[in-house]
């Protein structure tokens, strides 16, 4: 019955879980606002917010979990990929807790453990499963074909989905974080209001670049004629771009359903939060007889749940991961 102390530090979101057996029984996570002055995160604020989140983050998740630190067995973290300052204070935490309890460490790849968020509930799918893995840094269909055999068979080419919604909010005039708001206006407007073109990418790898330049040059030119063009049709403006990137998203999801002869699928990161996305990935598998998985939302932002899964199922193989490890940025799937 082992019980895995995580930490997940990657971006600006500081989160600490605990797991038993493999059942996450906490999950805290501690947000960082200070970056709403800037319009994005900003590294070295992140990294610094880390230091003062992190024990405090540890301590609840310990509390919730009604778990004493004596009773961890290991500490899992997260390695990267990500922020390298956000991502150092984690893993040094990790290795002092880990050192001073003479326990073992466990790496976790973020974006495998975004995937792994799947097995934290009762509600799984099976193997191989894909997954539609979209945030701000990623967007990405993987071939699931066991905990950690997973095969990147689509990607981004430029810039991700979340990407492209943060970029759409600022042109928009929108506060950071931008990605939520859409989402909250785009449920009041018509999604068939405004055309936005679909990038012809072969394959399954997306691209999202000439996207976010049709929607500068959109907004651009409809301001010129009228000022107050986007205050008096922010509903249907968010609801068409929404629209359009969740469709270039489950399009690239069919075909690769279709190419694999897979029928469970599953959504992941970030933008799995997104309403507009859910939804449409529910009613494509409906429509098609597949089986559809979406973590719930606690589980599908940045999040040290998933860490103490991914963590839990790695101690079960005995891949622990020595004292002199350090963060890596950049990352392989």
């Amino acid at each position: 019955m082992p019980v895995i102390l995580a930490i997940e530090s990657s971006c600006d979101d500081t989160s600490a879980s605990v797991c038993v057996d493999g059942k996450v029984l906490s999950n805290v996570i501690a947000n960082q606002s200070i970056h709403e002055a800037y319009g994005g995160v900003v590294p070295e604020l992140a990294s610094r917010v880390h230091q003062q989140n992190i024990v405090p983050a540890v301590q609840q998740a310990l509390a919730k979990a009604k778990v004493s630190k004596n009773a961890v067995d290991a500490v899992a973290f997260t390695r990267g990929p990500g922020l390298l300052g956000s991502l150092l204070v984690g893993v040094s935490f990790a290795k002092a807790f880990a050192l001073a309890r003479n326990i073992p460490l466990i790496e976790v790849n973020h974006m495998q453990a975004h995937v792994l968020a799947h097995f934290i509930g009762d509600n799984k799918p099976s193997f191989p499963f894909l997954c539609l893995t979209v945030s701000g840094g990623h967007t990405q269909i993987v071939l699931v074909k066991d905990y950690f055999d997973m095969e990147v068979v689509g990607q981004t080419l430029d810039d991700a989905a979340g990407e492209a919604m943060d970029k759409t909010s600022k042109i928009l005039g929108l506060p950071y974080p931008g990605g939520p708001l859409i989402d909250k206006n785009a449920r009041l407007g018509n999604p068939a209001a405004y055309k936005f073109p679909e990038p012809q990418i072969p394959g399954l790898d997306f691209s999202f670049s000439g996207l976010k330049t049709s929607i500068l040059y959109f907004i651009r030119d409809n301001v010129a004629q009228n000022p107050d063009f986007i205050a008096e049709n922010i509903n249907d403006i968010c609801a068409s771009v929404e629209h359009r990137i969740v469709t270039i998203l489950l399009n690239k999801l069919k075909k690769a359903a279709e190419h694999y002869g897979v029928k469970d699928i599953a959504l992941a990161g970030g933008v799995s939060a997104n309403t507009g996305l859910r939804l449409g990935t529910k009613a494509m598998c409906d429509k098609y007889g597949w089986n559809c998985f979406i973590p719930e939302m606690q589980y599908c932002t940045d999040n040290a749940g998933m860490i103490a899964i991914a963590g839990y199922h790695k101690y079960l193989k005995g891949e622990f991961a020595p004292q002199s490890v350090a963060p890596l940025a950049r990352m392989p799937m």
